[in-house]
């Protein structure tokens, strides 16, 4: 035996938490185990139909546009507009989040009618206008990754 393989023999590998162990309270299953594990990745990847190209939310193992079953798990740019906005009075508090809850449905640029529904940070004016560019944001909570929106600020911080 070489010294490499004595060295690479002796070391531990790191193996990756389950998702379920980082998101206990999820509801877990074959079609949504993917859009968690993205985020423990910090991608928010959505279903998208390699047959017809279509993107769909929540994820399902079917294709809801042509019936396809060859959905594939893809990264969307997390850029988009509030399509939705209300504060929601219930829930627990969450890490940098202002209570009531600011939550916000954004339709994503990818596709017109493609949705998600989070948090909202750093909004000036709640709940945030229809309209409102966001982006992608992350936090933390009980030490997991979880999808947030934030307002897109311009070059000289304005908000658009």
């Amino acid at each position: 035996m070489t010294g490499a393989q004595r060295s690479e023999r002796g070391r531990r590998r790191q193996e990756p938490v389950p998702v379920w162990e980082r998101y206990p309270d999820a509801a877990l299953d074959d079609d949504s185990r993917h859009l968690y594990e993205g985020w423990l990745e910090r991608e928010l990847r959505l279903p998208r139909c390699a047959d017809c190209g279509a993107w769909h939310a929540p994820p399902r193992a079917i294709c809801p546009w042509c019936w396809s079953f060859d959905v594939v798990p893809t990264k969307v740019s997390g850029r988009g507009v509030v399509h939705l906005s209300m504060l929601l009075h219930q829930g627990p508090q969450a890490e940098g989040v202002s209570y009531p809850h600011p939550v916000v449905t954004v339709e994503l640029a990818e596709q017109a009618g493609l949705r998600f529904t989070s948090t909202i940070i750093g909004s000036p004016a709640l709940p945030a206008p229809i309209g409102t560019a966001v982006e992608l944001a992350w936090t933390e909570r009980a030490g997991a990754p979880y999808p947030v929106f934030r307002t897109v600020t311009t070059q000289d911080g304005a908000r658009r």
